[in-house]
């Protein structure tokens, strides 16, 4: 978080207003968690996060846990897209922080929640 709002105050003259700036600042957000990703894959792996198969209780909290852990397994530009959809970033937003067309989004929004349908059905969970 620190990294996004450096970036966005050493950046901040440059900004062209072409996006809102809660779209820019997202966009930022967005490449510098990308970075870390990339990073964090070319390190040894420690402690993996527990498998979907490996949790025994059903409360709503363990279900959300599992939603989180199924969100973990889709592709970045994904993730991102249903992340920012779950934090309720209006759809045209989400087009411009990820740089696709807002009929894009939509479609990808609608082949993600059936991904992730799927993937829950296939472990009985939701």
């Amino acid at each position: 978080m620190q990294e996004t709002f450096i970036s966005v105050w050493k950046n901040l003259a440059g900004f062209r207003k072409e996006a809102q700036l809660g779209s820019w600042i997202f966009r930022i957000a967005t490449n510098h968690c990308l970075r870390a990703l990339e990073v964090a894959r070319r390190m040894p792996p420690g402690d993996m996060p527990l498998h979907l198969a490996e949790v025994p209780e059903e409360s709503p909290e363990e279900k959300q846990r599992w939603l989180y852990q199924a969100i973990a397994t889709l592709p970045e530009t994904d993730r991102i897209i249903i992340s920012l959809e779950l934090e309720g970033l209006p759809q045209a937003e989400i087009a411009e922080v990820v740089g696709m067309s807002p009929v894009n989004i939509r479609v990808k929004i609608h082949r993600i929640k059936e991904k992730l349908a799927i993937q829950l059905k296939l472990y009985e969970r939701i």
